[in-house]
């Protein structure tokens, strides 16, 4: 379930999707799509750098 909410999180096409709720729900779930994004850019960067 946690993968599945990832996977949503990372969709290109669910990144700017306006979502119901309330404002501190949506604000929250924009914090959590950024950091994810930045997570998985660390992840790619750590990766590049450990192989050189």
């Amino acid at each position: 379930m946690i993968l599945k909410k990832i996977l949503h999180y990372l969709n290109p096409l669910n990144l700017f999707k306006k979502e119901q709720g309330d404002i501190n729900l949506r604000m929250m779930h924009g914090i959590n799509k950024i950091s994810i994004l930045v997570f998985v850019v660390a992840l790619t960067v750590l990766v590049i750098r450990w192989m050189k």
